[in-house]
């Protein structure tokens, strides 16, 4: 009997030990080390540039360290839209706002940019078009970086290679904030028509937070920044006509004469879209919209996509008679 004990309390200690034994070979490997985590994190890095390697290149000049950037297209893209819409707007306008941007530097790579630095295809700035590199975005977005570079890097890749063409040519693929509820027809802002670039409705707008703005401004300043004397009368000039985007075309003050860009640009005003009153010693300006209005209004595609509208829908509404093709025999005729 005391055999068989001695026999059941060694079968029972074996047990244990199996049991015990595994348990404390896996609880180390539960626990990453930071070398691993860091090592996830480069991963998954990776993983959100895959699929954007391509054979062309662009060359940025960055304005603030005078240096020049060099990248793969798709990757540029990313850091455009992420300079140029706000991450968190719908997914849909994120993938239109690709196609402009890629249009845009497509077109450049293709007829060359003027004035930028040897070696270099665009700038950075809102001349060209806007862009941000991965480092910049960690410093911007701070703790809210990762789903934002992750949510647009999924709209470039799922457009990766299309841009917009008008008769076989990549367009002009101009965007801007805010509309006044409708866009603007190229020559009312700039002298050449463009027939893509017509006025249409956009609605969506009003929901924008750049859709009014008031501004107050001493008279001196006013007519100091406009070359004018204004009359005793109280009287702030007259609007003699408006663009087919309802935009300020032209106006009388006195005896001089101004566009409405004129007055946008010498006031640095929101839009062309404005009022304005005397109120004692001071002018009261309201405007409507933000931007040149011409092209695609990014909170109205915005509004469109959550609409349940697609990209192309977006692209085909705010330029007008375009196609949506693929870059690949316009990249491959540049042979970079």
């Amino acid at each position: 009997m005391n055999q068989m004990k001695l026999i059941l309390g060694i079968i029972s200690a074996m047990l244990v030990v199996t049991f015990i034994i595994p348990t404390v070979l896996v609880l180390p490997f539960s626990e990453k080390s930071d070398s691993e985590q860091l090592d996830e994190t480069q991963q998954t890095e990776k993983t959100t540039w895959s699929g954007l390697e391509g054979p062309v290149d662009v060359a940025v000049f960055r304005t603030a360290s005078n240096t020049i950037e060099k990248l793969p297209l798709e990757q540029y893209i990313i850091g455009v839209v992420a300079a140029e819409m706000p991450a968190d707007f719908e997914k849909e306008a994120l993938k239109a706002q690709a196609l402009a941007a890629r249009t845009y530097i497509v077109n450049m790579l293709a007829i060359g940019a003027k004035d930028v630095p040897e070696g270099a295809d665009v700038k950075d700035t809102i001349d060209y078009q806007v862009y941000k590199n991965v480092e910049e975005l960690k410093t911007i977005w701070g703790s809210d970086y990762q789903w934002k570079l992750d949510k647009i890097t999924e709209a470039v890749v799922e457009t990766k290679g299309q841009i917009i063409t008008y008769e076989g040519n990549p367009i002009t693929a101009t965007f801007f904030s805010t509309s006044n509820g409708q866009t603007e027809n190229s020559e009312a802002y700039w002298s050449k028509e463009v027939p893509y670039l017509r006025s249409v409705e956009s609605p969506w707008d009003e929901a924008s937070p750049k859709f009014e703005e008031q501004k107050i401004i001493t008279l001196k300043e006013f007519q100091d920044k406009l070359g004018i004397t204004l009359p005793t009368d109280g009287s702030v000039g007259k609007i003699t006509s408006r663009t087919p985007g309802n935009q300020v075309g032209e106006l009388q003050i006195g005896d001089k004469s101004f566009t409405g860009k004129q007055v946008r640009d010498l006031l640095e005003l929101n839009s062309a879209d404005f009022t304005w009153v005397q109120k004692e010693n001071h002018i009261v300006i309201n405007t409507k919209g933000y931007g040149h209005g011409v092209g695609m209004s990014q909170y109205g595609a915005n509004g469109m996509a959550k609409e349940g509208k697609s990209y192309k829908e977006i692209i085909l509404h705010y330029y007008q008679g375009v196609e949506i093709v693929s870059s690949e025999n316009i990249l491959t005729a540049l042979n970079r």
